[in-house]
């Protein structure tokens, strides 16, 4: 399918919990084509930003910003729910549009005043996105844009985010 990775993605009424619809990305990433066309999307976005990292949100945020990090030449940080990663960690609770989480990444991820690139797969409300830009300065690095496959625009996700230049490949 390739190019075409935009109708690949699904709806699933009432996921996690009733009254959310949920875009599901795992038939695009079950496409070879279709994963290499958003991760080529994706990489070009990064490219104008010039990181030196990038974060990514679990857990679709990892499937698509460890390929992301190879095609740009820099590493990866994953930031993960409680109780994931080994070692010291900072964290920051935030808001879902239906619950509360805790995010986490490593107390030595980041150099200072790294440019960081953050991507996941959907932004929604915004929340964790804010959230991880938040560990990142935390961390003493700078959050230089954020990538995203999908936008709600309907949620009002871009607005929590004033100070991080955000780029989704596709609206919904």
């Amino acid at each position: 399918m390739g190019s075409d990775w935009r109708a690949l993605v699904r709806n699933v009424p009432d996921f996690p919990v009733p009254g959310i619809q949920f875009k599901d990305i795992a038939p695009v990433l079950a496409d070879a084509g279709a994963l290499a066309a958003v991760t080529d999307e994706l990489a070009e976005a990064a490219r104008a930003m010039s990181p030196d990292v990038v974060v990514a949100i679990e857990a679709r945020g990892f499937i698509l910003g460890a390929p992301l990090a190879l095609a740009l030449g820099v590493g990866f940080v994953p930031v993960r729910k409680p109780g994931k990663l080994p070692f010291t960690t900072r964290s920051v609770a935030y808001a879902l549009e239906y619950g509360e989480a805790v995010l986490h990444m490593h107390t030595d991820a980041l150099a200072p005043g790294a440019r960081v690139v953050i991507v996941d797969d959907v932004l929604a409300t915004g929340g964790t996105l804010a959230a991880t830009a938040q560990l990142v300065r935390e961390a003493g690095a700078t959050p230089v844009g954020a990538l995203v496959a999908l936008e709600l625009g309907a949620l009002g996700g871009r607005g929590r985010l004033p100070d991080l230049p955000l780029t989704a490949l596709e609206g919904v």
